[in-house]
């Protein structure tokens, strides 16, 4: 019987699933990583969800380990060059919390173009104070969505039915794409600086590190505003610091960070004109299950009939 341990938490449905097909399931939430290290070597597959690192360290006490399974999009919690010397599979769930992250997205561009965290902070504090909350409306604006895969995608659906005038980056897709959604694919520069604000969506790795960065920033719209929804270390947030106190950037609405969960104090997240949420994008119920069902769905296929599905270090492997 093929061992699975999960070390994050995962809803039940995930396990329901596997256990149902023949597999053997340990559910280990909250296991620190020299336990991992202690017992993965029982296990041919590791499943985690955000908070697990699986770092090298494990991947080499993992010797019967065969795949790694992330219930969710992102894997940079996950040493995939070291499971891919290891000849492990990598998987991931494309898709399962695309709406959940596109919907946060929005919640965080209108509540910092409406001022609605700082206000209703101070209203709950006693502090009657209108004129101090002027807002900026969507609508005319132009917004820069860099990365336009299906969370980018669902964010410019969203943003056309609020009349904004939607352009794009992605190095990957052709012109065609965007034009079927009523968006403009640009090069980056041209985004930086047409953009009044810019919401990123692209996975973080060698080339996105510090996308954005201090020239990024210098190229952009005084008074840029800027979302980050995606995954900390995309932009820097040294140089985005900076850009709020200049007023270059006059305002951020932050769900990821470079450190999680950051060091405080933190005078970014305290900044006045920073609104902020602790990686909530994809925290509902909804997208928890889907993610959840998928993960599980994609090993059961795989092992039944090989069929890849989400497997992101294919071409590694094949090296």
């Amino acid at each position: 019987m093929i061992k699975i341990l999960i070390t994050d938490p995962i809803e039940k449905s995930c396990i329901q699933i596997l256990e149902e097909n023949g597999f053997a399931v340990d559910h280990k939430p909250g296991l620190k990583h020299d336990d991992i290290t202690q017992i993965i070597d029982r296990y041919e597959i590791l499943i985690v969800r955000s908070g697990t690192k699986v770092t090298s360290s494990i991947i080499e006490k993992a010797k019967s380990l065969k795949l790694i399974g992330r219930a969710g999009a992102g894997v940079d919690n996950i040493d995939v060059d070291a499971a891919s010397r290891r000849g492990i599979l990598v998987m991931n769930t494309p898709g399962g919390n695309t709406i959940s992250t596109a919907e946060h997205t929005m919640a965080l561009l209108l509540s910092m173009c409406r001022n609605i965290a700082h206000a209703n902070s101070e209203l709950k504090s006693g502090i009657w104070d209108r004129k101090k909350y002027m807002g900026t409306e969507l609508h005319g604006k132009t917004i820069g969505i860099i990365g336009f895969g299906k969370i980018g995608k669902e964010v410019a659906i969203r943003c056309k039915s609020f009349g904004m005038n939607v352009i794009a980056n992605d190095p990957y897709l052709s012109k065609e794409v965007g034009e079927k959604l009523g968006v403009s694919l640009v090069n980056l520069n041209q985004l930086l600086s047409e953009s009044d604000i810019i919401s990123l969506h692209v996975p973080l790795n060698a080339e996105t590190k510090y996308l954005i960065d201090r020239e990024e920033l210098s190229l952009c719209k005084k008074g840029v505003k800027i979302i980050q929804c995606a995954r900390g270390g995309i932009i820097s947030e040294i140089a985005l610091l900076d850009a709020l106190n200049s007023g270059q950037v006059s305002q951020a609405a932050l769900d990821v960070y470079e450190t999680e969960p950051p060091l405080f104090p933190n005078e970014l997240i305290s900044h006045p004109n920073v609104t902020v949420t602790p990686h909530i994008g994809a925290a509902t119920k909804e997208a928890q299950e889907k993610v959840s069902i998928q993960i599980a769905e994609q090993i059961v296929e795989y092992y039944k009939t090989k069929k890849l599905i989400g497997i992101v270090n294919l071409n590694s492997l094949k090296k």
